[in-house]
């Protein structure tokens, strides 16, 4: 009965140390804020590694796709604030299934 509870108590030990960590490893982080009439962002991986050449797409709140773009070597990838006065999306794909949005609020655009 004890060689059976050990056995049990390693292998529930093992599945939650080896299914947490994966998970953490793939996350992509971005970032956006505006300065004058330019926004800005910075895409990272959770270990802070920039992402380079990650794909960038902006929409408005009608989803409406208004510009794509890369990030360059250091994660950052900036435009133009555009005249729409809505929330904007800023989708980041980072390749590999590592995938994340930001939404620049109104009150962030005053």
């Amino acid at each position: 009965m004890i060689t059976r509870t050990i056995t049990l108590l390693f292998f529930c030990s093992l599945y939650f140390f080896c299914a947490t960590h994966p998970a953490q490893a793939h996350k992509v982080n971005i970032f956006a804020y505006i300065d004058g009439s330019t926004v800005y962002t910075e895409s990272y991986f959770s270990d802070g590694r920039a992402v380079i050449e990650g794909k960038i797409e902006v929409a408005d709140q009608a989803k409406q796709l208004l510009l794509r773009g890369t990030t360059d070597k250091q994660g950052f990838f900036t435009f133009p604030l555009p005249a729409n006065k809505g929330p904007l999306t800023i989708v980041l794909d980072a390749g590999l299934g590592h995938k994340n949005s930001f939404t620049l609020k109104p009150a962030a655009r005053e």
